[in-house]
């Protein structure tokens, strides 16, 4: 079933640009039905995941590319962070020691796997259980439509597909509105939040003529949930 989760005007403001990565860490966590005591995190950031837990866990490792996200993330009795990229073989190595887990969650982070079906193939081997939140390529929809680009992030039923093939899983998707003041703000999000991966396809004179046409004062954000 499908939801519409709005956000009000000035939301470019809370909290470093995350409101809507917030907001997807909290209902992957409520759609969780047991109590895993033994948890990896893929992609932390700052820890929305570990923030939002309904429960207390015994171990929890977190691990990050970037290190001044880790350096944001709660440090408390049994969190242990790693900085590393979770597709490479020294994340593999570390980790096996580690293994096997009651879960491994990641929230707004594999719609940047460069090898997703990679990835599924090992942490199969670490853990059975799974709670996932994606953005699909109906993020930034219209924004893209308008800009006549196809979105770099990965369909809906690819993941879906993709996904079945090494867990049992279950999923849900939530499409999201963010508002804005105006346009200026609009864009300034797009760069600042992390959900565009960085990935810049328009020049100067392209983006300024986005900027007059886009026709909405809101974002649209499509997030697959699967556990």
């Amino acid at each position: 079933m499908e939801h519409i989760k709005e956000f009000s005007k000035q939301a470019e403001n809370y909290d470093r640009y995350s409101q809507i990565q917030k907001e997807v860490a909290k209902h992957l966590l409520n759609r969780l039905k047991t109590n895993p005591q033994k948890i990896l995190d893929l992609g932390c950031g700052t820890g929305h995941v570990f923030k939002n837990l309904p429960q207390s866990v015994k171990e929890f490792i977190a691990v990050d590319s970037a290190k001044e996200m880790l350096k944001k993330h709660p440090l408390k009795k049994g969190v242990q962070t790693l900085c590393f990229d979770f597709e490479s073989l020294e994340f593999q190595k570390e980790i096996l020691k580690m293994a096997p887990f009651d879960m491994v969650i990641s929230s707004s982070t594999l719609q940047w796997s460069k090898d997703l079906e990679k990835l599924l193939k090992f942490l199969q081997t670490i853990s059975s259980n799974i709670a996932f939140s994606i953005f699909t390529d109906l993020t930034f929809k219209t924004l893209y439509e308008t800009a006549q680009l196809k979105s770099f992030l990965p369909n809906k039923i690819f993941l879906i597909d993709t996904i079945s093939k090494y867990f049992d899983i279950e999923y849900e998707t939530k499409t999201y509105k963010l508002y804005f003041d105006d346009t200026k703000s609009l864009f300034r999000y797009i760069k600042k939040s992390g959900v565009s991966g960085g990935k810049r396809k328009l020049n100067y004179k392209q983006t300024k003529e986005l900027m007059n046409n886009y026709p909405y004062d809101y974002l649209e954000f499509e997030v697959l949930f699967i556990n």
